[in-house]
């Protein structure tokens, strides 16, 4: 406990210095200091943030129905009162977070009055139905970061959209009302957005397009229904960071990303596509797209993506600057793969997330997979560039087949100066076998290759 000299010590510091003290406690604790004094008994609303937490209300099941719903009144009553205290003050960062049974209403209101103050930084996260966001949300000049994340999806009519400061947009199961292609109309709103999240953002649902000349992270996450866009457009050549995970679209008309530097792409195929999925005929076509990312130099493709590139892709451009390469598989076919790795002449890291993989016929042709089925040397491993291969999630399909790959791989890639495996297993004598098994593997195609069998899941 704080002694009574030391609490005088505190008191005795100026109002200014105690606020801005408090202004690190969490908005509920700072107000438990009311009760300490006179002095203190509004100290704890004058502060430049407040964040209040009513999400876990109704986490306790054994509670009452009139105790909920006296917590719920309390809660009403200690965000009303905070927010009157403050008065008309400016307000920095405003976080709410609301569970069932708050009453929409209020939030509406506490929502209004930090954006009249000029809030900056507003940070909402709701799990509750009914409530309706103000169309002021996208009318702010002084928002500089915003987000809006919710476990239902929730409404907001956008009529116009003007963020002229707003940096970093964040957006989660939220409707925009009937604004058309509504990634269009918030991009062109916001005159200096760097940083753009839309996950499960409805609107236009076939017509996607971003653009912005000031925009440099974006993830875009669209792969909520089982249909394909009609149109996917991207004019955003300052982008450096891009996740985007969306069904195959009719087209790409425009594409720019002349920045990029990291992509993680996970583009997929609909049912209807997949039933109709052939070796003769393409049942989509991203090759606009991927022109699009050519300039990318490390990127990471989904399992989904490769059954897009084998049969929703007339041909896959030359990645030049292409330096690492992650693959993430599962039990499909690696048709697409053969291709890809020539199309990097200059990829030095590849990583294999997970090494699952299934037979097809295509693995009877020397250069139609990177197995050995065919008998021969894929022509894509012979002339590899790659120096370091890593192996995540070593195991999963079985370890005798995944060894029997690196083995092939071992003695197919000349320029190879570094095997990274990563081996989650209950046994340490298991790594160590491995590691003796791979070490005096004869046949290398680089003798001098070091090879690792670390133990463990390197995203853990």
């Amino acid at each position: 406990m704080i002694s009574s000299k030391k609490m005088d010590r505190i008191s005795n510091l100026p109002e200014a210095l105690i606020s801005h003290i408090l202004s690190f406690l969490p908005t509920e604790e700072s107000a438990l200091t009311s009760v300490l004094s006179k002095k203190w008994r509004y100290l704890f609303a004058d502060r430049p943030n407040l964040d209040f937490d009513g999400s876990g209300i109704r986490s306790h099941p054994d509670t009452c129905e009139w105790e909920m719903a006296d917590t719920l009144r309390v809660f009403t009553r200690f965000v009303d009162r905070v927010l009157v205290l403050q008065g008309n003050s400016t307000l920095d960062d405003f976080s709410l977070k609301c569970g069932h049974g708050v009453d929409p209403v209020c939030v509406t209101n506490w929502i209004l009055n930090v954006l009249e103050r000029g809030v900056s930084d507003l940070d909402l996260h709701f799990n509750l139905v009914g409530v309706c966001l103000p169309s002021e949300v996208f009318m702010s000049k002084s928002l500089v970061r915003l987000r809006i994340e919710s476990q239902n999806v929730i409404p907001m009519e956008v009529e116009d959209v003007f963020l002229p400061k707003l940096e970093t947009l964040y957006l989660n199961k939220v409707m925009l009302g009937n604004c058309g292609d509504c990634f269009e109309k918030v991009t062109s709103g916001c005159h200096v957005l760097e940083e753009l999240v839309l996950i499960n953002v409805y609107s236009d649902f076939w017509n996607r397009s971003v653009s912005s000349k000031t925009l440099k992270r974006l993830i875009l996450s669209c792969i909520d229904y089982d249909k394909n866009p009609d149109s996917v457009s991207f004019d955003t050549p300052n982008v450096v960071f891009l996740e985007y995970y969306d069904y195959v679209a009719g087209k790409y008309p425009k594409v720019k990303f002349n920045s990029l530097v990291e992509a993680s792409i996970d583009l997929a195929m609909t049912s209807e596509q997949h039933g109709l999925a052939s070796y003769e005929h393409l049942v989509g076509d991203v090759t606009d797209f991927l022109m699009g990312i050519r300039n990318v130099q490390t990127l990471n493709i989904s399992a989904n993506t490769l059954e897009v590139l084998t049969f929703c892709c007339d041909h896959i451009p030359v990645f030049h600057n292409m330096i690492g390469l992650t693959i993430q598989t599962r039990k499909s076919g690696w048709e697409s793969l053969p291709t890809l790795f020539k199309k990097c002449p200059n990829l030095e890291t590849l990583v294999f997330d997970g090494l699952s993989h299934t037979f097809t016929v295509k693995c009877m042709d020397v250069d139609g997979c990177l197995c050995k089925f065919s008998g021969e040397v894929p022509t894509c491993l012979s002339s590899s560039p790659v120096k370091v291969l890593k192996i995540l999630r070593f195991g999963d399909s079985g370890v005798e087949k995944e060894t029997d790959l690196i083995k092939h791989f071992l003695e197919t890639m000349p320029q190879l100066e570094q095997l990274m495996i990563y081996y989650d297993t209950l046994f340490d004598d298991s790594v160590i076998e491995l590691s003796s098994e791979l070490k005096s593997f004869p046949t290398k195609a680089s003798p001098s290759c070091e090879i690792q069998v670390i133990f463990g899941d390197p995203s853990s």
